[in-house]
């Protein structure tokens, strides 16, 4: 059976963890949606490995990588980490395979990001500033340059002049950065010669796999609430994170697709602006005390608050989840008290799904149940059963109040600190 994993938060769930433990069950990994916006975190044997476009497949030596038409691929970026993994022994020849169709982030992306969000003052959407947005606005404004344009001087070349020339007039006038279009052109070029033996068409790849009875495990970047039509709009992420957008930037059928698991951290964290109805900065200061809770791709410092009930339950319904890998159990291992949202307050309604204006979001009020904390260490435990009873309480309830099952629980940043519920 394939497997879709998506993130069921605001992204940071753990879902690279997730990826390396449950590619083991896998023959490939299929990263359909996002760019190096990205970073899925993954600690082997005490050494840590942080990944951004590549998925975090690539660490399992024996599995296939894929990465579709559905993302947006900085080739600078991904060339450098290509060479990252090949200087730490991890081979990708013959296992790595790039869409052609994947459209590609360019520098002028970057300035239009940086400086929009520089411009926006009281409006900031939080973004990374790696050029994501602009790059699907001009996918869908059908003037991208795809991977597959890296392989032609001839259309690169005019391409990149046309774009920088209009690019540079619109930073000029705003006193941002320019570019040249001579030195974009160059690298870009550099960069295709060495992604050139990865490119294919990757929807033909998965198609072929799936028919060879391959098992394939999907992997989502960022999250549900973050998904450009289902999250928090306007301050989300530029592509479809929830299940059906996998499907569609990997080029695999819906009816295809099998099993879908959704990452849930065992509270709420968030980078970037927008409504977060259950944030604790006491809960924030906790974690960051810790250690805990730093961006991967940027290194912010996180939003965090208690577990979200009602947004889950609305990731549950638009994603089809089956069932729940939890992440980060043992964050919460030294709270005397532990809450989850179980709905909303909203001008004396009660709420039991989010509203989809945003102003009201920022005006809801969650309504909490409480829960004993285990107040003890989790991180060595191997089994639920060996669990203190608190956290088994605690873990039951988070199934009840979502409606999905928990099928893998993380008690720590180690691929062996996983186990079954």
């Amino acid at each position: 059976m394939n497997t879709l994993l998506v993130g069921a938060q605001w992204g940071d769930e753990g879902k690279g963890k997730i990826v390396d433990v449950l590619t083991e069950q896998h023959h490939a990994v299929f990263r359909s949606q996002g760019g190096n916006n990205a970073g899925h975190t993954v600690h082997i044997g005490g050494k840590k490995y942080v990944l951004h476009l590549m998925p975090s497949g690539i660490l399992r030596p024996r599995c296939q990588c894929l990465i579709g038409h559905g993302t947006v691929i900085d080739p600078l970026a991904l060339v450098e980490e290509i060479k990252g993994l090949h200087a730490q022994g991890i081979k990708t020849r013959g296992r790595l395979f790039i869409s052609d169709r994947a459209h590609v982030v360019m520098p002028y992306h970057r300035v239009l990001d940086q400086g929009r969000e520089a411009a926006a003052k009281g409006k900031k959407i939080g973004t990374t500033g790696r050029g994501i947005g602009p790059a699907y606005n001009d996918k869908a404004s059908r003037i991208g340059l795809r991977v597959g344009d890296l392989l032609s001087a001839d259309k690169l070349t005019g391409s990149v002049r046309d774009r920088v020339k209009e690019i540079n007039a619109l930073a000029r006038q705003h006193g941002w950065p320019t570019v040249s279009a001579a030195q974009i052109t160059k690298d870009y070029l550099a960069a295709g010669k060495f992604l050139a033996p990865y490119v294919t068409d990757t929807a033909l790849k998965v198609n072929e796999l799936a028919a060879r009875g391959r098992k394939i495990l999907f992997e989502g970047a960022q999250g549900t609430l973050l998904d450009i039509d289902c999250g928090t709009y306007p301050y989300v992420t530029s592509s479809n994170t929830t299940s059906a957008g996998l499907c569609t930037g990997s080029g695999l059928a819906p009816n295809r697709v099998g099993k879908i698991v959704g990452a849930l951290k065992a509270y709420t964290s968030r980078v970037g602006e927008g409504p977060f109805p259950t944030e604790s900065p006491d809960l924030a200061d906790l974690l960051h005390a810790l250690g805990r809770e730093f961006g991967a791709t940027t290194g912010r410092a996180r939003r965090c608050g208690w577990l979200d009930g009602v947004l889950i339950k609305y990731a549950v319904t638009v994603n089809g989840i089956d069932e729940f890998a939890i992440t980060n159990l043992d964050g919460l291992d030294t709270l005397p008290v532990i809450n989850i949202a179980v709905a909303y307050q909203l001008d004396g309604k009660t709420l039991t799904a989010p509203p989809a204006a945003i102003e009201d979001l920022y005006r809801c009020q969650p309504v909490y149940q409480s829960f004993k904390g285990w107040q003890a260490d989790t991180t060595a435990v191997r089994s639920f059963a060996k669990l203190p009873r608190r956290a088994q309480a605690y873990l039951r309830a988070v199934e009840k109040i979502t409606g999905a099952k928990i099928n893998l629980i993380s008690v720590g940043p180690g691929r062996e600190q996983t186990f079954g519920s």
